[in-house]
């Protein structure tokens, strides 16, 4: 191995914090994972790693190397994509992950295209609805909604789902269609809870009114912590869902959902494409996201506009 893949391995190891998973997501030996960072320790006269046979930590001279060792990487990337075709094929292993009612309604319907488009290309798709560690994980990008708490990962905003309120005819017929925030409270209306997956907090029932945001925090006797099963307790009649709008759009067509309150729904969330940090993208991902942001498109409130 050169001394590019030597690094290459050392980052996979260091971010995974295991030379099992390292390998896998390499796609080589454990063996080989451990030789590279033999030669890599020989080479340069210094311990990178404290290996146990339960944990694999950085020593301080790793801590030092892995400060410059990915931007290094990157470095070797751009340049050997600098004299490839622009048109050349797009090959590699891809891991994204991505939301699962996302995955299961837009993009695994419209993958062949994308596949078809690039041959060389090997896909794999997680679909859940928490946030995976992209670097501890090994996954090349994630689609994320709503608010992305402080981190190191690139974020690249592709537009915002508009959000409504509903219910179904049987919640409304027992409790009425509420016409205004205030009476929610008033005629005691129940809402389905929506907690994040990793959360114990419900997340509150929200609206803006004159450009201000108002929450108030809305009894209810069921909560779900994705959005499949959200949607499920609201046409079971438990309560008023605060959703996006393309998620409950048949269930609206159909007269299943009822859309209440359009004056008075909560802001619209941000949809964001997260990458490891790192300043240059393999050109798979690169792609990817450039599909992804085109099939989003006609489903975002407005138009996306890359970082």
């Amino acid at each position: 191995m050169d001394r590019i893949d030597n690094l290459r391995i050392f980052l996979r190891i260091a971010h995974c914090a295991s030379f099992t998973q390292a390998g896998a997501q390499l796609g080589i030996p454990r063996a080989s994972v451990s030789l590279a960072l033999q030669q890599l320790e020989a080479r340069l006269g210094v311990q990178l790693l404290h290996r146990t046979t339960r944990r694999v930590r950085l020593t301080p001279d790793g801590q030092a190397l892995l400060a410059h060792a990915d931007a290094l990487v990157a470095d070797m990337d751009e340049l050997e994509q600098q004299f490839r075709a622009p048109q050349a094929a797009t090959g590699g292993k891809l891991r994204v992950d991505v939301p699962s009612r996302i995955a299961r309604r837009f993009i695994a319907p419209a993958l062949p295209q994308f596949l078809a488009a690039h041959p060389m290309l090997e896909l794999e798709l997680g679909s859940s609805d928490r946030r995976v560690d992209l670097l501890q994980e090994g996954v090349d990008c994630a689609l994320r909604v709503g608010a992305l708490p402080d981190s190191s990962l690139v974020a690249r905003p592709l537009g915002q789902f508009e959000l409504i309120n509903c219910a179904s005819p049987a919640y409304l017929a027992r409790h009425g269609t509420p016409r205004s925030p205030r009476e929610l409270i008033e005629n005691g209306h129940e809402e389905v809870h929506y907690t994040a997956p990793g959360s114990t907090r419900h997340a509150p029932w929200e609206w803006v009114l004159r450009g201000k945001l108002h929450s108030v925090a809305l009894p209810g006797r069921a909560a779900a912590n994705n959005a499949e099963t959200y949607i499920a307790c609201a046409l079971a009649g438990l309560g008023l869902i605060q959703i996006p709008i393309f998620d409950v759009r048949e269930h609206l067509a159909a007269g299943e959902l009822v859309q209440v309150m359009p004056q008075a729904c909560a802001p619209p969330m941000p949809v964001h494409l997260l990458y490891p940090h790192r300043r240059h993208l393999a050109r798979r991902v690169q792609r990817f996201g450039d599909w992804l942001q085109q099939l989003l498109a006609p489903h975002l409130l407005q138009p996306a506009h890359p970082s």
